[in-house]
């Protein structure tokens, strides 16, 4: 499954994965602690949906938009 995922990164309300219906460009909001520094946050965006969805990380790929808010994630075995 493919999905277009808006981050928030350094949030106090990550980890949390919340549905969204009002913005056109994701179909679903990442929450996460970390900051958007060497990494960080992506490592968390993997993390956060992997819990959400009960895979292991490995099966979470950022596909596209590594260094942008909105991403393009595949997660497998779901």
């Amino acid at each position: 499954m493919e999905l277009t995922v808006r981050v928030k990164p350094g949030s106090r309300r990550g980890p949390l994965v919340e549905p969204t219906t009002d913005d056109p460009a994701a179909s679903v909001i990442v929450h996460v602690r970390e900051r958007a520094v060497d990494g960080a946050a992506n490592a968390g965006v993997v993390a956060a949906l992997a819990a959400h969805y009960g895979v292991k990380t490995g099966d979470v790929e950022i596909v596209r938009g590594h260094t942008a808010r909105i991403k393009r994630v595949r997660v497998d075995g779901v």
